[in-house]
């Protein structure tokens, strides 16, 4: 295993973003990774539901390590993980929560991000060892609005966003008190790829990563107290 957990974990802090290549075939996959990857990101998702998934997360791990991290995502099973791990991913990705899962994860020195929804789901996530809960459908139940009510009695736990994540409200989910964002559709165009649009993607991906950034920076102004008189 090459990287320290809490590397892999500090990465994916610095970006804020983690792109989900929920793509129609694994040679979309790899190219978006390649547009990703020259645009600076420093980490990425691909789907198990990828056709040729793991085989994608193997090869981008060997070319690209230890400057791109390669998680998996929709892992549901131990099979899941087991499998993830033998092709080197770096951290995984659940739509739901199994605390099985989540210790394989540990022992491996993989990060786990486990899906959960509710204020009890959430919190029995982390509590089993979730390095980072992955709120999902985050944008269903009512986006940044439903972030920043979840972190108010809850505000230790560290949650990623997912689920209708778009350059609108990236920077609202992440003021509401996102540790990153993962973004779909909005990023990935699979469209824009097919038709050599390359430079689109690549200019999105920048767009999040400082929109993220600015976010931060009004976050942090707002938390300074005001000056005792």
């Amino acid at each position: 295993m090459g990287m320290a957990k809490a590397e892999i974990i500090e990465r994916i802090h610095q970006d804020g973003v983690v792109p989900i290549l929920r793509t129609p075939t694994s040679e979309d996959a790899l190219e978006m990774a390649d547009v990703l990857r020259q645009a600076g990101m420093q980490c990425l998702e691909i789907p198990l539901t990828v056709p040729g998934a793991l085989d994608a997360i193997r090869e981008l791990s060997v070319s690209f390590a230890p400057d791109l991290l390669v998680g998996a995502g929709t892992v549901l099973t131990m099979d899941h993980a087991m499998a993830v791990q033998e092709a080197g991913g770096a951290f995984i990705v659940m739509p739901v929560f199994d605390g099985s899962v989540v210790a394989f994860c540990h022992a491996h020195g993989m990060a786990c991000f486990p899906g959960a929804l509710t204020p009890n789901e959430i919190y029995t996530a982390w509590q089993a060892g979730a390095d980072v809960v992955k709120v999902f459908p985050a944008s269903a139940v009512g986006g940044p609005d439903y972030i920043k009510a979840i972190k108010a009695p809850l505000p230790h736990i560290e949650l990623m966003p997912t689920g209708g994540v778009t350059l609108d409200n990236a920077a609202a989910f992440i003021q509401a008190g996102a540790f990153a964002l993962g973004v779909g559709g909005d990023l990935t165009d699979v469209v824009a790829l097919r038709s050599g649009r390359r430079k689109v993607i690549a200019e999105r991906a920048h767009t999040y990563v400082e929109l993220v950034r600015e976010a931060r920076a009004q976050r942090k102004r707002s938390e300074i107290p005001p000056p005792a008189y």
